[in-house]
């Protein structure tokens, strides 16, 4: 049987054999660029046309928001870590040679975690260079500055946000084996029923719209430009504690489909 470090190889192998995660990674890096800077650039349009010259936008916040987009492209690349096995069959051969299921489920967060922390602080670190050599001259008022301090929070707040919502993904994955519904899913977790619940207009959707994993991550990543207008009205910890929750309950749904049911 294998060890966990064994299995964790084996599907690092895996992940990196087939087209699909270099497409996703580039997709990512792509639309995190392009998302920053339309973003970046309203942020600092809008500042010169309300006259507040003094107002600095740090290069990183715009890929902070830029997030909320960004995210699905490397969901994608989680949801296909898993769920491509169960359509391929290929499952059952992963299961025989690592019979403890819980280890598999393991194994495979163990290599998506860090995968997507690293591409979301490097994706990360090219928009941020991008949005400051395209908006700091002077057709954007020369409002953007690069703070090495709060970029480089910034930055691992990002890595940490899509590691965290990929094992999500792997979990929801497990639990439902396809890729469909994994994509459904999460997407209804992630934009689709916070949206709802802030369309109805109650004090209590809303307040429990916030403490769904994508808001939960815009507040643990601090960012002040998002879907809801404003700041998220809770600090940046009880943030990373909500995102945490929903992580745990997925991967926890994930075994349980995983142990009960043949491949």
């Amino acid at each position: 049987m294998k060890t966990l470090w064994q299995a964790a190889g084996a599907e690092w192998t895996k992940l990196w054999s087939v087209r699909s995660t270099w497409w996703c990674l580039a997709c990512a890096v792509a639309l995190m660029v392009l998302t920053a800077l339309m973003l970046g650039g309203a942020a600092a349009t809008d500042a010169l046309r309300a006259g507040r010259t003094g107002v600095r936008v740090t290069a990183s916040e715009p890929v902070v928001s830029a997030t909320s987009f960004v995210q699905f492209a490397l969901v994608a690349l989680a949801m296909l870590a898993i769920t491509s096995e169960y359509s391929s069959g290929t499952v059952r051969t992963t299961l025989q040679a690592t019979p403890v299921r819980g280890m598999v489920l393991a194994a495979k967060a163990l290599v998506v975690a860090p995968v997507m922390m690293v591409a979301g602080v490097l994706s990360g670190a090219v928009a941020t260079a991008a949005v400051r050599v395209v908006l700091s001259g002077d057709l954007f008022g020369g409002l953007v500055v690069l703070p090495v301090g709060e970029v480089v929070t910034d930055l691992l707040g990002v890595g940490v946000f899509f590691a965290l919502v990929s094992v999500m993904t792997i979990g929801v994955g497990a639990a439902m084996r396809s890729a469909a519904g994994t994509l459904t899913v999460v997407f209804m977790l992630l934009m689709g029923l916070p949206l709802m619940l802030m369309m109805t207009g109650s004090q209590v959707a809303l307040d429990a719209s916030m403490r769904m994993p994508m808001f939960a991550g815009l507040a643990f990543m601090g960012s002040t430009e998002n879907l809801t207008g404003g700041p998220i009205p809770y600090p940046a910890g009880e943030g990373l504690a909500w995102l945490l929750v929903w992580t745990t309950a997925a991967v926890a749904a994930g075994y349980a489909v995983l142990r009960r049911r043949d491949a």
